[in-house]
């Protein structure tokens, strides 16, 4: 679809002029523009965060997308506009539209968290769902455009748009007059990055303008480097705010121009960059909006910068409610806080005892143990999912050193993708080892210890067959053992159990553990 308004492109004082006039305000707020206080403490640099997650919808769309609505005619109100949108651009489009008493059809691609689609029916848009990505929807927003004789709003490829998004640009040199090195901005179709860029390299052209993108949805980045539009066959869709398979046609010759330099970030990134935002302003945003902070931690770290001044567009807050399990889970691994390792432990009386006590005397002091998942399975050697925890990159590598050198064959899985999202939940199943064997659910004190308490009260002929722990933040830790216990030994398992006065239930005869975990 062609640029709706002229053949003649823009020139960067047009845009200057058109960002100074743009109408957002009429549903807009002036965002807050804030340190974020803990981060910057912890890079040695200072961090500020441009607070577009606080706009009445929740991300900066709506400035562009009612930008857009207020220059069309009464006539082109009266029939009514489209738009394609993930999310985010559709709640823009149905606020405005309905601000200005238009229809508006809304096509979001079938991949669309609930909250964004309840949000645009909520805010009076008719929402169509169709295709697996953003460019599946546009392309059947374009059909019924036609169809309908409705006008298209698109999401970044319109100069309008993109200028009601460079008024964040405007907003934020006005907040901050001093130092800025560099602003860090998200990219998906580009008209974010278009706009901001504009505006800053107008008016301070030596602030560096950063883009981000995530390294399965690069398609500007890969665009930019070919030096034309390159059209992905696929995009990952955990930011699903910036998952756009081919970039717009007016963004592209933006930003080519007058971007600085380009970054891409990794999911488990954001999700510690997601978990940051959070430490600092108690608010959790989308992936989307965390991209900018994981780029300017990773650019930290790449140049080793102190006393230098970043700014991160925080572009969204549309988060998936079920989605903040994964991001939990995958944050500490992002900001390297915990590693993942399979460890191998000979089969023998006294071997898990021995195992924990060298990890309480690992080099660089005590570490907690996040994560530990066993099921016998061999007459020889034990295989363990381990999670530990860390403080500083590169840790994993130098701890798997120290396994292997005190006899405990160990593999690092802290960027092993298959064990990270699948393994560590598959650790179990039937043992033909597991004799004699009874299932108690305990509450353990998270505190260093008490797992080697329980080792030090149990007899020496019990031998675990099961382990099923996870860390999940709180102070008592919920854990499943397997205790193979010969019937004989049952007064001294029912003191063993008092004597160790930690909350338990049997599951022995769940009909679930005979199901899945008992021969």
């Amino acid at each position: 679809m062609a640029l709706p308004m002229t053949t003649t492109q823009l020139k960067p004082a047009d845009y200057l002029k058109k960002i100074l006039n743009a109408r957002v305000y009429d549903v807009a707020t002036e965002s807050a523009f804030e340190p974020a206080k803990i981060l910057s403490r912890r890079l040695h640099n200072k961090v500020l965060l441009k607070r577009e997650d606080q706009q009445p919808v929740f991300s900066f769309k709506l400035r562009g997308a009612y930008n857009k609505l207020a220059q069309l005619t009464p006539e082109q109100l009266k029939k009514g506009v489209i738009c394609a949108s993930a999310g985010n651009h559709a709640q823009g489009v149905a606020l405005g539209a309905s601000k200005l008493g238009a229809r508006a059809v809304i096509v979001m691609p079938t991949t669309t968290p609930q909250v964004k689609i309840d949000a645009v029916r909520g805010l009076g848009g008719e929402v169509l769902l169709v295709g697996d990505s953003y460019s599946d929807a546009y392309n059947h927003a374009v059909t019924l455009e036609k169809k309908q004789g409705l006008t298209f709003v698109h999401p970044f490829d319109d100069p309008d748009v993109i200028a009601g998004q460079g008024t964040i640009a405007m907003e934020m040199l006005r907040q901050h007059q001093g130092p800025l090195d560099a602003v860090f901005v998200a990219i998906g179709g580009g008209g974010l990055i278009s706009g901001v860029a504009n505006y800053i390299k107008a008016v301070r052209p030596e602030v560096k303008v950063i883009g981000v993108q995530m390294n399965d949805s690069d398609a500007m980045i890969q665009s930019v480097n070919a030096k034309k539009r390159v059209n992905l066959a696929d995009v990952g869709l955990f930011s699903d705010g910036t998952a756009v398979k081919l970039v717009g046609e007016e963004t592209f010759r933006i930003t080519r121009n007058l971007v600085d330099e380009y970054m891409t970030v990794d999911t488990d990134s954001v999700c510690a960059a997601i978990k940051d935002i959070f430490v600092d302003t108690r608010s959790i945003v989308e992936p989307a909006g965390a991209l900018a902070v994981a780029a300017i931690k990773q650019y930290v770290a790449k140049h080793k910068t102190k006393g230098q001044t970043y700014a991160a567009i925080l572009c969204g807050a549309n988060m998936n409610f079920d989605r903040l399990r994964f991001v939990a889970e995958r944050a500490d691994v992002g900001e390297e806080k915990e590693a993942l390792f399979a460890v191998t432990i000979p089969e023998e009386r006294g071997s898990f005892k021995r195992f924990l006590e060298l990890i309480g005397n690992l080099p660089g002091g005590p570490r907690n143990v996040t994560e530990f998942n066993y099921r016998m399975s061999d007459s020889d050697q034990a295989h363990v999912f381990l999670g530990l925890t860390t403080s500083a990159k590169g840790e994993s590598t130098k701890i798997t050193v120290n396994f292997n050198k005190h006899k405990f064959k160990a593999l690092d899985l802290t960027h092993d993708e298959l064990a990270k999202e699948h393994i560590r939940h598959m650790v179990g199943g039937h043992s033909s080892l597991s004799q004699d064997e009874r299932l108690l659910r305990f509450v353990f004190p998270e505190r260093p210890g008490a797992l080697l308490k329980f080792l030090s009260l149990m007899r020496p002929g019990w031998n675990i067959s099961l382990f099923h722990y996870r860390n999940q933040g709180a102070d008592y830790g919920r854990i499943l053992v397997g205790l193979q216990v010969p019937a004989q030994d049952d007064k001294a398992f029912a003191k063993f159990l008092d004597t160790l006065g930690y909350p338990h239930i049997e599951e022995t005869h769940n009909p679930v553990y005979k199901l899945f975990l008992r021969q």
